[in-house]
């Protein structure tokens, strides 16, 4: 049976209203330990990023990753939302929330979590707090889970040269930041490598502080018409919820689009897309989120950087279309290319 409790943050104060009442039965306990109920349930939780569940893309893998402890560990789940504008203050009252209700592990969705995540684990010592897709700050309960995205977006390069017909292909970031940039780096290394003389246009929706880019599909939309009519024929965002607008405009020019972070292909949301959704280069976040989980429940908590990579298949490209593996002299560039990543043949670039 499905026992998460979604929590709909709007505002400080009424994310800690919304916490304190989905903890009925629970007792808190001094700052610094975790609270459980007389039951004895282990909980986790989850702290959603830009855009929240829904995404169809990384908050959603995220979830995945709860769900599955759920089903598979006897976990209860707590999720909370984002508020739209929210500052770091919004995100220590979230996590420091999420902890004092007693769940362990509290996950932050995403590199905006880090300046929260430095100061609420310092008050909860006795919680372990994963933080996904950073490594700036570090702590004894802090696991910093992270991912070769370079790795994974290279063979999407490779991919989308050699299925692209007009020598020309696109990619569209959702905001300029670091984090980004590797997807951006590892894309266009991929697609030079393939084909020296192919094209490749970049374009991202936002730059901080505005992280709109990850959360308004319209953006996405118009950047990749945009691409199309410049000639792109296939297309690859790195952006998010934003990300299934480029889905959208690319599938109804009947040209090729690339997911990112879940298998897009196989999403409910985008269902009438799907056919022209080539690939998508995928990041294991959804074991990730179960690992931790899991490792806390055995008693031995993860801590420190626990890194995913294509030798782990942490990265890669999904293959659920049946279209991609009917491309077999692209099948096999892209095998060959992930050979040579993991034997060390070709180092990914993770800055453009």
């Amino acid at each position: 049976m499905r026992r998460i409790t979604r929590i709909t943050t709007v505002g400080i104060a009424s994310a800690a209203l919304a916490l304190s009442a989905t903890a009925c039965g629970k007792s808190s306990t001094d700052s610094g330990s975790s609270s459980t109920s007389s039951a004895g349930a282990v909980k986790a939780a989850i702290a959603y990023d830009i855009g929240g569940r829904g995404d169809q893309s990384f908050n959603d893998a995220a979830y995945a990753g709860l769900k599955k402890a759920e089903d598979e560990l006897d976990v209860k789940g707590s999720e909370a939302e984002p508020s739209e504008g929210e500052g770091d203050a919004d995100k220590v009252q979230r996590l420091t929330a999420l902890a004092r209700a007693g769940n362990n592990p509290v996950i932050g969705v995403g590199f905006a979590y880090a300046p929260a995540i430095e100061k609420v684990a310092k008050a909860y010592p006795k919680t372990t707090f994963g933080l996904i897709d950073d490594t700036s700050k570090t702590g004894p309960n802090i696991a910093n889970l992270v991912f070769n995205e370079e790795q994974g977006s290279y063979l999407a390069g490779v991919a989308a040269a050699k299925a692209s017909k007009t020598g020309t292909v696109g990619f569209i970031g959702g905001v300029e930041v670091p984090l980004i940039k590797k997807f951006e780096a590892g894309f266009v290394q991929g697609v030079k490598d393939t084909n020296p003389k192919a094209k490749v246009l970049t374009q991202y929706l936002t730059q901080p502080p505005n992280f709109d880019g990850f959360s308004k599909p319209d953006l996405g939309k118009a950047a990749a018409q945009g691409q199309l009519d410049k000639g792109a024929d296939v297309i690859y965002a790195a952006a998010g919820l934003a990300g299934s607008g480029a889905i959208e405009a690319t599938a109804k020019a009947g040209k090729w689009a690339i997911g990112v972070d879940s298998d897009q292909y196989n999403q409910k949301g985008l269902a009438a897309y799907k056919d022209h959704i080539l690939t998508s280069v995928t990041k294991d976040v959804s074991d990730s989120v179960y690992n931790l989980i899991k490792s806390v429940k055995d008693g031995k908590p993860q801590s420190g950087e626990v890194r995913y990579g294509l030798a782990t298949d942490g990265v890669g490209l999904a293959t659920s279309n049946p279209a991609y593996s009917s491309m077999t002299e692209m099948v096999a560039a892209v095998d060959k290319a992930k050979k040579d990543i993991v034997d060390g043949k070709i180092t990914v670039k993770t800055t453009p």
